[in-house]
């Protein structure tokens, strides 16, 4: 019985189903720093998420050199099944710009492999050139709108 509860009180934080989500989405092994820059948080804290989601046997580790990735764990029992599950079926909107930003960080990748660490140029300039498209996207936008409502 203490493992099923340690399972839902290791998903009773956001941090945590957010990484779980990334992880579901991605359908491949994150390292940590594509973890923190689609999260937006610190690589202490998102280790220590890391941590607690591998204690339950939600998540794994492996290492590739000097890199390590995290996957979910193989599903032991219906019950991890269906905890899995659970926050598969939590709407994308709340995982939105998550996504978008773990997709982003994906792009940067060699070889499938991570090659760009912490505070990484690249994420940088990525995450610069995301901005700007969205910038651009809301303006093309209310121009749309005021032509819109300018023929009315």
């Amino acid at each position: 019985m203490d493992d099923f509860v340690e399972q839902l009180k290791a998903l009773g934080d956001e941090t945590r189903v957010k990484i779980v989500r990334l992880l579901t989405e991605a359908k491949v092994d994150l390292c940590v720093c594509e973890i923190m820059d689609a999260i937006e948080d610190s690589h202490c804290n998102i280790s220590r998420h890391l941590k607690i989601l591998k204690t339950t046997k939600l998540v794994r580790e492996s290492k590739q050199g000097k890199w390590v990735y995290f996957g979910l764990a193989t599903p032991k029992d219906s019950f991890h099944e269906s905890v899995l599950n659970a926050v598969s079926s939590i709407p994308d909107e709340h995982f939105f710009n998550d996504l978008k930003r773990l997709k982003l960080r994906l792009s940067l990748r060699e070889n499938e492999k991570c090659v760009d660490g912490l505070k990484s140029e690249k994420w940088s300039q990525a995450l610069e050139l995301l901005a700007t498209m969205v910038a651009n996207q809301k303006d093309r936008t209310r121009k749309q709108e005021k032509g819109y409502h300018a023929k009315k």
